[in-house]
């Protein structure tokens, strides 16, 4: 019986394969995504040798018992499908992403490096300050969000580098031109560190990380309608935040890191020109050669 069993099972063997590749594909991609459209995901899948290990034991199982392998087979593909389809109807429930996102922001392993980093600083700048960095840092990465909400990109002129000024106000550009608004809203800040400081030619260098949850959606800007996203679910998003400022630039305690609405050079209301000049002392104050200034954001992989 066995050896008129496996002729024909040799001929199936293609197919077997393909169903058990496909029933396979279901198990490691069937769980709710938790990727944010505005940054690139990290993609993969940790599971794969636990599939390799399933597909040898039905293959065996096949072999050994058709019967009972296309038995195993169904009951496996129904399972699966069955969980897709909970996955499916929890992943259009807001409330139940917030959840796991929320989660994930309060699990998440975060390094950091503040303490060394700003002993390295203080090195050549006794009056570096790595607390009023920081806060600094998160008032400048708040009123980017709402210079992008409100498309008022001169809001942030004083405290981004020329270079990333006009790289923002291209995109914000854009979206004005389409007619849409990207909202940035219920920004809650989770983490802020320093991660380096280096020397590049006549600059340093300043990376900060900062994590936060927020939501972020497009919408029109005449009828108000959702375009894209969903107003009501969470993002836990990654940020690198760059700093550029000339080499030699000391922090002066009763001005540097001050707060984003006053010029770093003589205190006065930074309701700067176009040139990234200071009204009332004349100083450009987007060069780095008074201050830190922003010469990069961008989002990093979850």
């Amino acid at each position: 019986m066995t050896r008129k069993r496996f002729p024909a099972l040799r001929a199936c063997l293609p197919f077997l394969l393909l169903a058990l590749i496909l029933a396979s594909t279901f198990v490691a991609f069937g769980d709710v995504g938790n990727q944010n459209r505005y940054t690139p995901g990290s993609g993969g899948s940790s599971g794969d040798g636990d599939i390799g290990v399933l597909i040898g034991y039905l293959l065996g199982l096949f072999i050994e018992n058709p019967t009972l392998g296309l038995i195993v087979l169904v009951i496996l593909i129904v399972f699966v499908l069955l969980r897709r389809r909970k996955n499916k109807k929890l992943g259009s429930d807001s409330s139940y992403i917030n959840q796991q996102v929320q989660q994930q922001a309060q699990n998440d392993v975060v390094m950091n490096f503040t303490e060394s980093v700003a002993a390295q600083v203080r090195q050549t700048d006794p009056d570096f300050s790595a607390e009023k960095f920081l806060g600094w840092a998160q008032e400048v990465f708040m009123k980017i969000q709402e210079a992008w909400t409100t498309r008022d990109w001169k809001v942030i002129r004083p405290f981004e580098s020329e270079t990333l000024f006009n790289t923002h106000k291209q995109q914000l550009d854009e979206y004005i031109r389409l007619g849409k608004i990207n909202v940035i809203e219920k920004i809650g800040i989770k983490h802020c560190s320093l991660k380096s400081y280096t020397v590049d030619g006549d600059k340093e260098v300043m990376v900060v990380a900062l994590n936060a949850l927020l939501r972020d959606y497009v919408i029109d800007a005449t009828t108000r309608n959702v375009l894209e996203s969903d107003p009501n679910r969470d993002w836990y998003m990654k940020y690198e935040l760059t700093f550029n400022r000339k080499v030699g630039v000391k922090t002066h305690p009763g001005m540097s890191n001050m707060s984003t609405t006053n010029c770093p050079n003589c205190g006065a209301p930074t309701e700067i020109t176009s040139a990234g000049q200071c009204p009332y002392c004349g100083s450009v104050i987007t060069n780095g050669e008074h201050d830190w200034v922003l010469s990069n954001l961008v989002g990093v992989n979850q």
